[in-house]
C-alpha cells in the first residue's frame, strides 16, 4: 500500500512507503503527524512514517520538541486533532 507523503522517504522497490528513521528501509506502519507551531498553522500536519522498531524513538524526538500531534496506523483515518492552544 502506498501512503502519499510528498516530502517523505521514497517508496521501496515494491512500492511500500518506508520508515522515516535515518537508514531504515523497513515498511512504515505508523503515521506520526506533527507540526512546528512556530512555523505551521495549528491545522497543518506533516507526517513521518515509522516502523514498529522506530515508533517510540521518533515519537519521543517529536514530543520533546512539542511537535507530535497524533500517531495513527498507516491507512487508518487521521485522529481527531488535539487542542493546539498555548
Amino acid at each position: 500500500m502506498l501512503f502519499p507523503q510528498p516530502s517523505g522517504p521514497p517508496p521501496d522497490d515494491a512500492g511500500h512507503a518506508v520508515c522515516s528513521a535515518r537508514g531504515c528501509r523497513a515498511h512504515g506502519v505508523w503515521a506520526l503527524r506533527w507540526n512546528n507551531p512556530k512555523l505551521h498553522t495549528p491545522d497543518r500536519r506533516k507526517t513521518w512514517l515509522a516502523c514498529d522498531e522506530h515508533r517510540t524513538s521518533l515519537s519521543e524526538f517529536l514530543s520533546l520538541r512539542g511537535f507530535l500531534r497524533e500517531v495513527d496506523e498507516v491507512g487508518a483515518p487521521p485522529s481527531e486533532p488535539t487542542d493546539d492552544g498555548p
